[in-house]
């Protein structure tokens, strides 16, 4: 029996308060306590961190995402060091992260009471800004560490490395850096290749770059990878999961590599990535 469940719903999305009220009711009836947060608020518009998220750890044993994309990258960076896994129940349009479809919902909750499930797992990113030796910001992503020019700037240039090699210096709109998970987001709309999120692998994607050439670089995920802001009269970004941002400056070293905690998921056998890829993708 499980000791308790953690859910988070997207309160903007339609019908939630109906399907809020569909989970409750299903775990209390087989005597299962379960705990929703927040109450009635815009999670993604909510301070960081969520306080009530750190007492789940000895209250729950998963936690149910009710919602889209943008949610699950939201409570993935609140919990990444609680070690609880993560089930994402689908509101959203494309749904990537979310394991199931509301649709499905009966059918996956009894899945859960039986334990008739298996946890995977997603690496993260950790990410630095480093101003005059000097850590400026820190951060988790599941996705992506994108740094991108601002809404009225030109070409930006970014001399980037991986493991103090030279790669290249990336005139255009920015870089995406991105795991497996976040190749199916910005990464692929940049032009990327699709990755299975089980790979231990982090692409280097250009956006709009103002070259001949316009290719992802795949490297090992225990690859270092540093991008030097190398334009001084430019309004710079980086963004962590399209979610997090932080204004940089010329010459700050942003510093990404793999995190030490990891995104654990919660899966069914019926479910892969490559027939979710069609279903989405290639079938849409």
């Amino acid at each position: 029996m499980l000791k308790g469940v953690g859910v988070v719903p997207n309160w903007q999305k339609t019908k939630m308060q109906e399907v809020i009220q569909f989970i409750k009711n299903f775990f209390e009836t087989h005597s299962i306590p379960v705990y929703i947060l927040p109450d009635k608020l815009p999670l993604l518009k909510l301070p960081s961190p969520v306080e009530e998220f750190q007492s789940w750890p000895e209250k729950v044993e998963l936690v149910i995402i009710v919602g889209g994309d943008g949610t699950f990258l939201r409570v993935a960076r609140e919990m990444a060091f609680t070690n609880l896994p993560l089930l994402g129940i689908n509101l959203g349009h494309k749904g990537f992260l979310s394991e199931i479809e509301v649709g499905e919902l009966t059918i996956f909750l009894k899945k859960v009471i039986e334990r008739n499930y298996t946890f995977g797992e997603r690496i993260m990113l950790q990410t630095e800004v480093f101003r005059s030796e000097e850590i400026v910001f820190s951060s988790v992503s599941l996705n992506d560490a994108i740094i991108s020019r601002g809404p009225f700037s030109r070409i930006i240039k970014l001399d980037t490395f991986i493991n103090n090699d030279f790669l290249e210096s990336y005139p255009g709109d920015g870089v995406i850096i991105s795991t497996p998970t976040g190749s199916t987001g910005y990464s692929l709309s940049a032009g990327g290749p699709v990755v299975n999120p089980a790979l231990n692998i982090l692409l280097v994607t250009p956006i709009c770059p103002h070259l001949l050439y316009q290719r992802s670089v795949i490297v090992n995920s225990d690859d270092i990878i540093t991008a030097i802001v190398a334009t001084s009269s430019a309004d710079i970004f980086l963004t962590m999961d399209g979610q997090e941002g932080f204004p940089l400056h010329y010459n700050d070293k942003v510093i990404v590599r793999k995190a030490s905690c990891v995104t654990r998921v919660i899966t069914f056998q019926k479910n892969n990535f490559y027939k979710l890829l069609h279903d989405k993708l290639l079938d849409a």
